[in-house]
């Protein structure tokens, strides 16, 4: 992510691009951390396809 993009730290989550907050977990991590936060979107491992504010870890993949 950090080839094209601006990655920082969050306060709240595990790290920032432009204003998302990003939580990253395996499959079945919740939505707690993220719960009061906007934008803001829980990265998983081990499922397929995204959901609302849930998005595959292998789609970052994507970004190369």
């Amino acid at each position: 992510m950090r080839v094209a993009n601006m990655v920082t730290l969050s306060p709240e989550a595990d790290f920032e691009i432009e204003g998302n907050t990003f939580e990253v977990g395996g499959k079945g991590k919740g939505q707690k951390q993220i719960l009061n936060l906007e934008n803001a979107c829980v990265v998983k491992d081990d499922i397929e396809y995204g959901y609302k504010n849930i998005i595959p870890l292998w789609y970052f993949g994507f970004n190369y």
